[in-house]
């Protein structure tokens, strides 16, 4: 097998989101991830929206493949004894702990220096580790709300509006995942350990940079738009039947607005000045909103794209969850795929986006609960059956 991370150990101490999506990330590039778990407790969303007793939740599957799972039991003497000889071994540490655990688990970034000049350690926490709000802790909707993605989200005149993919969560794994690789570079350059941090603040904060151009230019809060950014027109359309996503998005720029107006069989509007340019089109937005949905309730959002596509149209019918997963262009990419599972059974799981052609990782099952521990600490560790047993019996492991 090759990989581009291949031969790079990474401990994960992370739960929930944000720091498994960005281990979850460096696994699928070929580094060994264990993911390093409570004993009888595990990541805690195991548990959380389980839909089956007994059996791992999809919220756990979906930030897990790829990976080992170690139980052991932090809060022990023998067991941090055993995590500091894994950092001695390892590339990586990855922690998103509320602020201080690390140190009171005595495994702070100095002492992990101790185990390993070498070692690269990551934290993510919601506000960091320094300034005014580093002692806040932080969940997703905390941190679009504190990063500006809620106030830019929303109906015009109504409330902040939730942003439905995890920009606080995983967006902060994947500046994480980013932070780590760069400083894998410079340790190997160096020699030397690096610390690597990211706030889920921050992260959200760069993610807004194309909502905070108006800001940054008059200084005025950002109003909320709904799908009419900029005082264009609506991005999408409704089409037939008028289910709740029956929509197509439309590009109505360029060439394209002429290729629209011919298609919808309304090409006596070719040239119009009321709509013939960009600011016309704003100008008249509702006009325009009614023309191109006139044709769009027609026709189902798939007519609209097979209209469109072939004549080079900048298009995309609004797709459900359900959609998505039964997308044949993703299930080609390997972004959707079929997992057998002899535990959990088979089930859809999501894939890796990046695409490397010198990777042939796959997309593997996440781990059960403590599943590799007698291998890790057998192989790496050199310990026997008979000591695996006494510190399981002990509930170190």
């Amino acid at each position: 097998m090759s990989a581009p991370l291949e031969g790079v150990r990474i401990l994960d101490l992370t739960q929930v989101q944000a720091g498994p999506s960005c281990t979850q990330l460096l696994a699928w590039l070929g580094a060994d991830v264990i993911k390093v778990e409570e004993p009888d407790v595990g990541d805690r969303t195991r548990h959380e929206r389980a839909t089956e007793p007994g059996l791992d939740s999809f919220y756990y599957l979906v930030f897990n493949s790829n990976k080992r799972s170690l139980t052991l039991n932090l809060k022990s003497e023998e067991g941090c004894h055993i995590f500091r000889r894994l950092v001695g071994l390892s590339d990586v540490v990855v922690e998103n702990y509320g602020p201080g655990r690390m140190d009171r688990f005595g495994l702070g970034y100095d002492v992990l220096q101790e185990a390993n000049s070498r070692i690269v350690y990551a934290t993510i926490k919601g506000f960091g580790t320094y300034g005014p709000n580093s002692n806040i802790k932080s969940f997703e909707h905390i941190a679009q709300a504190m990063g500006g993605a809620m106030s830019a989200n929303g109906e015009a005149g109504g409330e902040p509006i939730f942003v439905a993919p995890g920009v606080g969560d995983s967006g902060t794994g994947l500046h994480c995942a980013i932070g780590i690789l760069a400083a894998l570079r410079q340790r190997d350059n160096t020699g030397q350990s690096q610390r690597v941090e990211v706030s889920m603040q921050d992260a959200v904060v760069n993610l807004m940079r194309i909502r905070m151009l108006d800001t940054l230019a008059d200084g005025k809060p950002l109003a909320r738009m709904g799908n009419r950014i900029w005082d264009a027109p609506s991005m999408i359309f409704p089409c037939q039947p008028g289910g709740p996503d029956d929509y197509i998005g439309l590009v109505l720029s360029g060439d394209s607005w002429d290729t629209i107006l011919a298609v919808a069989g309304r090409a006596e509007l070719i040239g119009d000045e009321r709509y013939a340019t960009h600011e016309a089109r704003c100008k008249h937005a509702a006009e325009v909103e009614e023309i191109i949905s006139g044709w769009t309730r027609t026709i189902t959002k798939r007519e609209a794209m097979d209209s469109l596509v072939p004549l080079g149209v900048a298009c995309g019918m609004v797709q459900d969850t359900s959609e998505v997963l039964d997308d044949e262009h993703l299930r080609a990419r390997e972004m959707v795929v079929e997992m057998d599972d002899a535990k959990r059974g088979e089930y859809i799981a999501l894939g890796n986006p990046i695409k490397i052609a010198s990777n042939d990782v796959g997309v593997e099952r996440p781990p059960l609960l403590g599943e590799h521990a007698s291998e890790v600490l057998e192989s790496l560790l050199g310990l026997d059956g008979s000591e695996v047993a006494r510190l399981r019996e002990g509930g170190v492991i």
